[in-house]
């Protein structure tokens, strides 16, 4: 997909592996990936090259024959969904007896070959003393504003990269050594290694090898930057850099990284605002400076995280519950979308039900309606996000799946827009009104119009140096000639 160049620059821990086999006779699927088969249905247009749809119950289905394999591998991509299967250090031959399996299945069927690799990523904090800050007396401490664990010194763990690029060496060995290579591989690599935010600028402070090492460390955009460039340099040497000279056209990437306006329109679960850091306001959100760290990490695609996140709606005043959501979620989209280069394929994590609420959640909370979480993934896609990948827990998987899977089928209808369009707007309303996304291929522009203040009016909006008039036409995209 062609986008604007403004190169300014997980989750979950790893799916279990499944021990059960299955006949090729009477193929009986595990839950996750019998919920993806009742939930999805064959594509009524092809997807062509363009990226399947990826979903986390779609992972790890277990030890199969290579006949079942392919079975499994050809059911989903009809589908237009992706196959994952997991790497997993501390069960190598486990993981590599289901993983192989499917591999040669999609090396066959000529569709990607998927990887999950966030278990060969931890950790480089593994508790080692020597990668503890150091006080002024010589001793060691531990940061423990995330969440307990032991969140040391970013200039001690030089020493740790050689032990985390061993664990992805025999996977990689293992499918080069078969013959076959890794299409997609992602990781969720998240409360490890340098982080700049919560009380980490703090404890840096405190740290006699940090204020060695950050020429100015009461200038947090020096300190960001230092840690920022520590971590993309983890993130290249021991996962990009190994995977890529075996697999040079891999789909390499981590969960969260990706190019940017310079600013970042959420908060993980383990994140929270700390007075003093950077950022500008929104109503009641504060949005943090954001390095641009994508660049230097080797990685190939970009994977942007699209969540209704529970603090989210108490950032605004909006009396439209879903525009809360809806809003923040654009911001996002639209960051990722107006900041990537286009050679450049964005594949974001998406996830419909309320994100990191607490046990006792306000009620005044209300979930983003089915409606409005639909409508956001169409104009996600035609502001440049190329395919989704889906979060979820088990409890949780029929509605997430259901909601996706059918705006990606219907969206391969206009294959040629996806993958040759250049979108047409990033503008995102600052109060709940008309928001209007399209693709434009020559003199044609693939739109979507989405009213949340009950518009039925025409509206024109500029495309370039032209204008083009959207009508109301509520749940469809229409393609619309410049005149």
């Amino acid at each position: 997909m062609k986008r604007t160049l403004l190169y300014g620059g997980a989750v979950m821990a790893a799916t279990a592996l499944f021990s059960v086999s299955f006949s090729a006779e009477t193929p009986k699927w595990p839950q996750n990936i019998q919920t993806v088969l009742d939930n999805t249905k064959p594509l009524e247009f092809s997807r062509g090259k363009r990226l399947p749809l990826y979903l986390w119950p779609a992972m790890d289905p277990g030890t199969l024959s290579d006949t079942d394999a392919e079975a499994l591998v050809g059911e989903l991509d009809r589908r237009g969904v992706g196959l994952v299967c997991s790497w997993s250090p501390e069960s190598k031959g486990k993981s590599l007896e289901q993983a192989l399996p499917i591999a040669r299945a999609q090396k066959k069927l000529g569709v990607k070959v998927n990887v999950h690799a966030s278990s060969c990523m931890n950790s480089f904090f593994n508790g080692d003393e020597k990668t503890a800050h150091i006080d002024k007396d010589g001793k060691p401490f531990w940061d423990d504003s995330f969440g307990g664990g032991k969140m040391g010194c970013p200039f001690t763990l030089d020493f740790r990269k050689d032990s985390i690029k061993e664990r992805f060496t025999p996977f990689i060995k293992a499918y080069k050594d078969a013959g076959l290579y890794v299409g997609f591989i992602f990781t969720d690599w998240e409360i490890d290694g340098p982080i700049e935010f919560n009380k980490a600028w703090e404890f840096s402070r405190k740290c006699t090898r940090c204020r060695e090492n950050v020429k100015n460390i009461d200038d947090f955009a020096e300190f960001q930057k230092d840690l920022r460039i520590i971590r993309s340099e983890l993130q290249h040497d021991c996962y990009a850099q190994p995977v890529l000279n075996a697999f040079p056209q891999a789909l390499v990437g981590n969960y969260a990284v990706y190019p940017n306006d310079g600013y970042r329109y959420w908060y993980d679960w383990f994140e929270y605002y700390v007075d003093g850091q950077p950022c500008k306001t929104d109503q009641k959100a504060k949005y943090r400076k954001w390095y641009q760290d994508f660049p230097l990490t080797g990685f190939t695609f970009a994977m942007p995280v699209f969540y209704t996140w529970y603090r989210t709606y108490d950032w605004y005043d909006f009396t439209k519950n879903d525009y809360r959501w809806f809003y923040n979620m654009l911001l996002n989209a639209s960051n990722a979308g107006k900041s990537t280069p286009a050679d450049i394929p964005i594949i974001s994590f998406v996830h419909w039900h309320t994100t990191g609420a607490p046990k006792k959640s306000d009620a005044k909370v209300a979930q983003m309606s089915e409606w409005a979480y639909q409508e956001f993934l169409w104009h996600a896609l035609l502001r440049g996000i190329d395919t989704f990948f889906v979060w979820c827990g088990s409890k949780n998987a029929n509605p997430e799946v259901s909601l996706v899977a059918p705006v990606y089928a219907a969206a391969q209808e206009y294959g040629d827009f996806l993958e040759k369009g250049t979108p047409i707007s990033f503008e995102v309303p600052a109060k709940p009104g008309t928001v209007i996304s399209g693709l434009k291929i020559g003199n044609k522009v693939l739109v979507r119009r989405t009213d949340f203040d009950g518009s039925q009016k025409p509206v024109e909006i500029a495309v370039g140096n032209k204008k083009i008039v959207v009508p109301a036409m509520p749940g469809k995209c229409r393609i619309l000639k410049i005149k």
